[in-house]
């Protein structure tokens, strides 16, 4: 059984930073691509970053420059570092363990995380 376990959510004023974690389990990890979404109440499940297996990673306009996906295949671990948050980075932060396309991008898989909730206020 896949599971795919988010931590690391919080409370954060702005400007603040917060590192989320998710642990992958039931699979070989090593051979996913991984992707950090985001929704915010009344809006879809946007992706906010990327990483193939072999550590390359993508991102979302709105994040470049302040976040930053990293991977540890020993620890079957991605992680999302976010600095400089903002009030409009509120929202549940999920993992996904996806695939490339024959583009070598990153697709979402049918595996997700429960998410975890990120709030950036003063």
């Amino acid at each position: 059984q896949v599971q795919l376990v988010e931590s690391g959510g919080g409370l954060v004023q702005p400007g603040g930073s917060l590192r989320l974690s998710c642990v992958v389990s039931g699979t070989i990890f090593s051979a996913h691509a991984m992707g950090w979404y985001r929704q915010a109440p009344g809006m879809q499940r946007d992706l906010v970053a990327s990483i193939t297996h072999r550590g390359v990673t993508d991102y979302a306009d709105s994040v470049k420059g302040r976040f930053t996906i990293s991977r540890d295949n020993a620890k079957n671990t991605v992680y999302l570092q976010m600095n400089g948050l903002k009030p409009g980075d509120t929202a549940v932060y999920y993992c996904n363990a996806g695939q490339l396309d024959s583009e070598l991008k990153y697709i979402a898989g049918i595996y997700w995380g429960q998410g975890t909730q990120v709030t950036v206020s003063s």
